[in-house]
């Protein structure tokens, strides 16, 4: 690869940990960082600064969001059907336009927990269309096959909560959310064939297969158990949803009185390779646990709050020694996948008040990039996140003209404005793997107004041609109504 350079005003090399440098020059080559010098820049050039690209742990490779489906604000536990309401389109678009997305919001590395098939196609070639548009884009993904076995519509037994909700809509919740009759001998067969065909078409570079239990809820004992051994015996990464809301909290205390980390730890799921997403309700022995086996804890802020689920405790979690990171969810709060606004969000709700420090600058900078670049890449710890040579070469470029725009004290920190003020439409250009893949603001890889045209157009079509589906809608918003009382009177917790 040809030897590529990039002169910038301010250099964040670490964030956190190292002061900003003023006018250097960044070498790259063959993917990596080769050499950082001092340079000078032209006076009338606009002012850049450069900065480590972030890293999102916990996602689903989502093109439509929550306000476009009807369900804003809705609770997670009637939140979650929603997402099937759009009738099967081409995987590779919904990728490719939800990858492209992210790299442009400043992302480098992605986790996509594929909980739910998009094209209607048999599932391993499904995932082939989500590599392609990976290696297309040129981002980073961990890819985790979806596996679960029980308690497809609540906390329940699928027959005991249909009983409970009106009966002009049961057939239909139960033909499309009941939880999958398959062994977990089968699901983990699965993913050994997904790892074939990512090997033959040497997908490698791109995506990291993971093992994906959906969450404690919605896999059996034995599956969990099957996952723990498999993950053991290959070094596949694990990725699954715990305790995020209050309704799973108070399901996992009737159904494990042990406690559930500690049941989890008990059938081998709790190492390093294992990351938990969420984890709003767990509590400080728990969260002890999790540290001592190394487990990260990929924390959704935008999404907890938006989906009422409640605030992560990150300042125990630190306390405790855990390896937080930051996912998005595909929930960020303007619905746009903006990892540097997720960042700030984050930081302002957990550094701590008044003069306690809770969460420091070199946390956060763990945090937004180096912690889930391992969850979802499967990476060393000294690996990535910085601009320092021999690392990886992933890397953001914003306008600073456009975040300092107005200039008075030219001593004040760039990474306190950066922290105040600074957003993904700031971002000019994007590095992965020494691979441009933004200029001017814009995915460069691919085509992505004219791939989301084109799968809005199919969506929107296949609506018009599908009665059933847009009928599927009005089915939901009466489970809503009737999934309310179901868990907020706790009706779900006399099923355990």
């Amino acid at each position: 690869m040809v030897k590529q350079h990039l002169d910038c005003d301010w250099l964040l090399s670490d964030p956190g940990s190292t002061p900003a440098q003023a006018g250097r020059r960044i070498t790259l080559e063959d993917g990596r960082i080769v050499a950082v010098d001092v340079t000078q820049r032209s006076p009338t050039a606009s002012r850049r600064l450069v900065l480590p690209a972030l890293a999102n742990a916990h996602d689903h490779a989502r093109t439509f969001r929550s306000a476009t489906l009807g369900s804003y604000g809705k609770p997670l536990e009637t939140w979650l059907p929603y997402l099937g309401v759009t009738p099967a389109a081409d995987p590779y678009l919904g990728a490719v336009t939800s990858f492209s997305r992210s790299a442009r919001r400043g992302v480098s590395h992605l986790m996509v927990h594929y909980t739910r098939v998009q094209g209607g196609l048999p599932y391993v070639d499904e995932v082939e269309a989500v590599a392609r548009a990976a290696r297309d884009v040129g981002i980073n993904i961990g890819f985790a096959v979806s596996i679960r076995d029980q308690q497809g519509i609540a906390y329940c037994a699928d027959s005991t909560v249909l009983s409970t909700v009106r009966a002009d809509i049961r057939d239909e919740v139960a033909q499309r959310l009941s939880a999958p009759a398959t062994t977990p001998a089968e699901q983990l067969a699965r993913v050994d064939e997904i790892a074939q065909m990512l090997a033959a078409g040497n997908y490698g570079s791109h995506v990291t297969l993971q093992y994906g239990p959906n969450g404690v809820q919605w896999c059996s004992r034995p599956l969990l158990e099957a996952i723990a051994k498999a993950s053991a015996d290959t070094g596949r990464p694990v990725h699954m949803h715990l305790l995020e809301t209050k309704y799973q909290r108070a399901w996992m205390d009737a159904q494990y009185p042990q406690g559930v980390v500690a049941y989890l730890d008990e059938i081998g799921l709790l190492s390093p390779r294992l990351t938990l997403a969420h984890c709003v309700w767990a509590r400080p022995d728990e969260l002890a646990l999790l540290a001592e086996r190394g487990v990260i804890i990929a924390v959704n802020t935008s999404s907890n709050l938006g989906i009422r689920s409640g605030i992560a405790p990150v300042p125990e979690m630190l306390r405790q020694g855990c390896r937080v990171a930051m996912g998005m969810d595909g929930l960020a709060l303007d619905e746009d996948d903006d990892a540097l606004r997720e960042m700030r969000l984050a930081f302002s709700l957990h550094r701590g008040w008044g003069y306690d420090e809770q969460m420091s600058r070199a946390q956060l900078w763990q945090f937004a990039a180096r912690n889930g670049r391992q969850s979802v890449a499967g990476a060393q710890p000294s690996e990535g996140a910085r601009i320092t040579v021999g690392e990886p070469a992933d890397l953001l470029v914003l306008d600073w003209d456009a975040v300092d725009d107005d200039a008075l004290f030219p001593d004040v920190d760039p990474l306190e404005l950066l922290l105040a003020r600074a957003h993904g439409g700031h971002i000019q250009e994007v590095y992965i793997g020494g691979r441009q893949i933004v200029a001017k603001g814009k995915v460069i890889t691919v085509d992505e107004e004219g791939m989301r045209a084109e799968l809005i157009a199919q969506v929107r079509s296949r609506l018009r041609d599908n009665p059933a589906a847009a009928r599927w809608r009005d089915v939901l918003d009466v489970l809503s109504e009737d999934l309310g009382p179901f868990y907020s009177k706790g009706v779900y917790l006399g099923c355990c």
